[in-house]
């Protein structure tokens, strides 16, 4: 009874915003002179509310995918996560790998607002890079993405089409990390304008263009005129009209607006109706097959247990022989059939996860219960620990997971806890290195593996980095300062294979598999494209 009224409860507020989302095309249709219909309008559903519209604080999907809609960079990724053109049309690389100068395509235009005057846009500059650049790393915006542009010695405006950088040393990843959305052009009269009211009130360069807000209740975009990009038979994009988000919590309810047509796309899948939606195999249910789609592929996402080392309290797992057998000591491909209806696989290997070239296919842990109890009977013999005890701390999400782990770990001798806390109280027990085992994931920011080996090198410790488990080893210390120098991809993609073997070897880390991209969508929408790093993109979205 209570779902069927939540439900009711949403499908009036949905109601409600259709009618206004209706009146406020058919003003715009006024003005734009389009015509406007609901197969012209992308919905999908975020879980949590976007915090800001700025690409300064792009950080989490959510930001990061209503941003990817209004604004562009220099570069940008394709599906295959090869480094395409976005507003620099062609760029030169130094042959000591320290200085990139860009050339900007001289029709991309921002969007219109009665702020740039009689034109009401005006052209993108490369001044106005230097200005996003500067920006970004403004203490005072305070922006998370500052670090992306940490190996930079200086940038310039050369003139209004050629933009340099020049960096303290080689970084190959580099050009990966400019497509980031931290990254886009943003214009400084709007900055000026709005202040910190900037998150409200965007202007960028993108397919589309800001038009309605009302946070955890409603977005909407519509489609940017002005938008430079073309398809390959020279027809404008974006093919859409209007982006809708709305902000149902509950994914239950998500799932159900999405099987009865009142939202185009799923992202996600939730142990609420998993058992509804797929067989264990991953597959779709026959109900659903003439229904809806489904497209799954790799993720540049390594969901993990994270163990922290350092600290004055003694805890079993700083014994290595503990930390092995954990590893040893459950069933991952159980896991992932069960639990996870097949999505994902097992991460059998090391902590570089599939879908990136460097990934290590090494014979990682796998489930080896005879040997894990040998692990804990040396442990205890050393130690004279008879008694082994660890708590795992983790979110609701993933108490299933957990608790299959705590099953299995007890049968190998090692009494095992599991304390459920909320997802913001685990981002900063994690952080400041107050719980001894923390179930984590890492997704990719950019794709190059030096994503992934960063989390190990001894200067990157919390909270100045991303070294949650606060481990130090110096031959991997000595390969990851070779690695970020390193200009041939093949000796870098070796270094970063023998860095994830000694994660391995060592074992700070409890790896549990590696995620996959699993997207849902109606019949009707074609162009939506699947990615390992999640992005949505949808210039070239059609619903027919």
């Amino acid at each position: 009874m209570q779902i069927k009224r939540t439900i009711k409860i949403d499908e009036r507020i949905n109601n409600f915003l259709l009618v206004l989302i209706a009146l406020l095309v058919i003003t715009s249709c006024k003005k734009e002179k389009s015509n406007f219909t609901d197969k012209q309008v992308f919905r999908y559903n975020e879980h949590s509310n976007i915090t800001s519209l700025d690409p300064a604080f792009a950080k989490d999907q959510r930001n990061i995918w209503a941003v990817n809609q209004l604004y562009n960079g220099l570069v940008e990724l394709d599906d295959s996560l090869q480094v395409q053109p976005s507003i620099a049309k062609k760029w030169t690389i130094s042959e000591d790998g320290r200085t990139y100068q860009f050339h900007l395509r001289n029709d991309v235009l921002f969007h219109k607002h009665e702020l740039f005057g009689r034109d009401s846009t005006r052209k993108v500059i490369a001044k106005d890079f230097e200005y996003s650049f500067n920006r970004l790393l403004d203490k005072n915006v305070a922006s998370p993405g500052g670090w992306v542009l940490q190996n930079v010695a200086n940038f310039k405006a050369e003139s209004d089409s050629v933009f340099t950088i020049n960096l303290k040393q080689p970084f190959p990843p580099f050009l990966g990390l400019l497509a980031m959305k931290y990254c886009s052009v943003v214009p400084k009269e709007a900055i000026d304008y709005f202040g910190n009211e900037f998150r409200a009130n965007p202007i960028g360069t993108g397919p589309f263009h800001f038009k309605l807000w009302v946070e955890n209740t409603k977005l909407v975009l519509r489609k940017n005129p002005l938008y430079f990009e073309k398809d390959e038979k020279g027809n404008q994009l974006p093919y859409l009209e209007a982006v809708a988000v709305t902000f149902l919590p509950d994914k239950q309810s998500e799932f159900l607006k999405f099987i009865q047509g009142n939202i185009d796309f799923m992202k996600s899948l939730d142990a609420s109706y998993k058992d509804d939606i797929l067989n264990t195999d991953g597959t779709l249910k026959d109900k659903y097959v003439s229904k809806i789609n489904m497209q799954t592929g790799a993720y540049l996402n390594t969901e993990y247990l994270g163990i922290y080392l350092d600290g004055e309290e003694e805890h079993p797992t700083k014994s290595k022989l503990i930390r092995q057998a954990i590893n040893y000591g459950f069933d991952r491909e159980k896991m992932i059939k069960f639990l996870r209806n097949g999505i994902g696989s097992p991460a059998t290997s090391g902590f570089i996860p599939k879908g990136l070239p460097s990934f290590n296919n090494q014979q990682g842990y796998s489930y080896k219960p005879e040997e894990a109890k040998r692990l804990v009977a040396q442990y205890k013999e050393e130690t004279g620990d008879e008694n082994p005890q660890i708590a795992i701390t983790t979110n609701s999400n993933y108490l299933d997971l957990c608790e299959f782990i705590q099953r299995e770990l007890q049968k190998i001798g090692i009494a095992t806890k599991v304390d459920v806390i909320p997802p913001s109280t685990l981002r900063q027990g994690k952080a400041n290195g107050k719980l001894p085992i923390f179930r984590a994931s890492w997704i990719a920011d950019y794709p190059d593996a030096e994503n992934y080996v960063s989390l190990f090198y001894s200067k990157n410790f919390t909270p100045n980095g991303p070294n949650y488990t606060h481990f130090k080893n110096e031959l991997f210390d000595t390969l990851y300062e070779q690695s970020i120098k390193e200009v041939s991809v093949k000796k870098r993609h070796r270094l970063y294979q023998k860095m994830d073997s000694i994660v391995i070897t060592e074992a700070p880390i409890v790896p549990l598999y590696y995620d996959e991209v699993i997207r849902f969508t109606q019949k009707n929408v074609t162009g939506l494209g699947i990615n390992p790093i999640d992005l949505l993109n949808l210039k070239r979205v059609q619903k027919n």
